[in-house]
């Protein structure tokens, strides 16, 4: 687990899509990424679902948990060896649709305080080992902020209510997003030990 102090490399959920996935051991193009799986309800990365790579592409049966995810780069997925692809009957009941996702894109997003901050439009995930969401980009209206996920928040059908310790850690830049939420962890663990 990553020590809240460490700053994080931070990417939006949207821009992974379509990274080749690379194996450490070899080298080699083994995938691609299609989608995200992301379970708002637990606000939590569940994986991705994959394309094939070259001539033949198109959907690949494997599936990428995000626990075997090596990194997240800015031009590809690195996993250990092509045997990381999980197959769906071996894969989380979530990527192979026998688990129903809470999703949250175009939730309306509410301050502990009250005020509408805008409604969800994306996911920022960090790109360690493994990756894990760690925020939502949220559109304002007059263009997006990015708000840090912990285990106070809480989702409705309607609403997505972030603690009012949040609201302090609302950034409108991915570069200085990473910090944010480095700060928000380390108030939270300062709370939980008070």
């Amino acid at each position: 687990m990553m020590d809240s102090k460490t700053p994080l490399r931070l990417v939006k959920a949207m821009d992974v899509s379509g990274l080749p996935v690379v194996t450490v051991d070899g080298g080699e193009d083994v995938a691609e990424i299609k989608d995200v799986v992301f379970d708002g309800a637990s606000h939590r990365l569940i994986g991705f679902t994959l394309n094939k790579r070259g001539w033949f592409r198109g959907r690949l049966k494997s599936l990428l948990g995000a626990g075997d995810i090596q990194a997240i780069g800015p031009d590809a997925v690195m996993v250990s060896t092509e045997a990381d692809l999980t197959e769906p009957d071996s894969a989380h009941p979530a990527m192979t649709g026998d688990e129903p996702l809470v999703t949250i894109d175009g939730t309306r997003v509410l301050a502990g305080d009250g005020t509408e901050l805008g409604s969800v439009c994306g996911v920022v995930l960090s790109t360690g080992s493994p990756p894990a969401a760690v925020g939502y980009e949220v559109d304002t209206g007059d263009g997006a902020v990015f708000v840090p996920i912990s285990a106070e928040l809480a989702i409705s059908d309607d609403n997505l209510l972030l603690p009012a310790a949040a609201k302090d850690f609302i950034v409108d830049d991915l570069t200085g997003f990473g910090a944010a939420v480095a700060d928000f962890r380390a108030k939270l663990e300062q709370g939980a030990s008070a």
